[in-house]
């Protein structure tokens, strides 16, 4: 069953209204609408129409640069082309959010758009200006790809640890910038504890992102690397790796308990001795547990039972 698209919410109309939002937030670029047309002779730009700010006008692709703080990394090659195709036939319908850099302008969302205009020989696509800064540039960012589900989960997790790092935002603002719950950031962020190899497993989807959260009850790295193996090799399901994790978290109990059994039985063994040392023949302790069990000392004729009685005798 195909996901539905979610829309961007509130998160992105908090920032630049809710009329840019709906504007830019539909990246369905099937749909038969008129493209963009440009202004002025043979689609070039007036100065006037390129420094105004809120409106939407054409850009040339050589004036627009990637945002060096997206969070995306991953774009997909399938995927641009086949959106390179639909620009073909149907040009650029949703317009880039960017703001002024110098002489060039930076995308602040839209830079799988802007790519597959490169790859479909476009030579302008329409855009809408803004101006923030920097924190403010790549929230929106963010948060324009994770309602979209653009992100793979370690481009997620480091966009969320950035946000706490950089701009010192907690969890909870975060959770509500995307529109998420504090609990979806702090299991998102916890997938960084994975070593990089099972990280990279989870950006080439060779692992799921339940995978990846049932390794992180592994804390010995090795272990990690080879159930992470295991799941690709032997097409593990969630479940079945749980279990093993489980098992795994099992097993420093027991080997404790053999060792606290091992030393335990050295000092019942020592207590065996130092009884045949006092009564002059073999002696067995039999353990029922900690506290409890009997003592059995070995005699080899009548002599030698009345000598040991006589030594108990003794004692008393």
């Amino acid at each position: 069953m195909a996901k539905a698209k979610r829309g961007l919410g509130k998160g992105l109309g908090a920032f630049f209204g809710e009329e840019v939002v709906q504007e830019v937030s539909n990246d369905q670029l099937n749909e038969k609408k008129e493209p963009y047309k440009t202004d002025g002779k043979d689609g070039e730009l007036s100065e006037e129409k390129e420094q105004e700010e809120g409106g939407e006008f054409f850009l040339k692709l050589s004036k627009i640069e990637p945002n060096r703080e997206q969070p995306r990394k991953d774009f997909g090659e399938e995927q641009l082309q086949e959106l390179a195709d639909s620009i073909r036939r149907y040009g650029v319908l949703q317009p880039l959010l960017v703001q002024k850099n110098g002489d060039l302008y930076e995308i602040i969302a839209g830079e799988r758009r802007w790519r597959a205009a490169k790859l479909a020989g476009v030579k302008e696509v329409p855009v809408v200006v803004r101006e923030y800064n920097k924190q403010q540039a790549m929230e929106i960012a963010l948060i324009e790809n994770v309602q979209r589900e653009d992100l793979n989960p370690i481009e997620e997790a480091v966009a969320y640890q950035r946000l706490m790092q950089e701009f010192h935002l907690k969890q909870e603002e975060i959770a509500e910038r995307v529109s998420k719950n504090r609990s979806t950031i702090t299991n998102s962020m916890r997938l960084l504890n994975l070593a990089p190899e099972i990280q990279q497993m989870l950006i080439d989807g060779l692992i799921s992102s339940g995978h990846a959260r049932a390794l992180l009850a592994v804390s010995d790295t090795q272990q990690q690397l080879e159930l992470a193996d295991r799941i690709v090799r032997e097409h593990l399901s969630v479940r079945e790796v749980e279990k093993l994790c489980k098992a795994l978290g099992k097993a420093p109990k027991e080997k404790k308990k053999v060792k606290e059994d091992e030393a335990l039985e050295l000092i019942f063994k020592n207590l065996e001795e130092r009884m045949k040392t006092v009564v002059g023949t073999k002696v067995n302790i039999n353990r029922k547990d900690r506290s409890k069990g009997k003592i059995e000392i070995e005699y080899y004729s009548e002599a030698e039972l009345e000598r040991i009685v006589e030594l108990i005798e003794t004692i008393g």
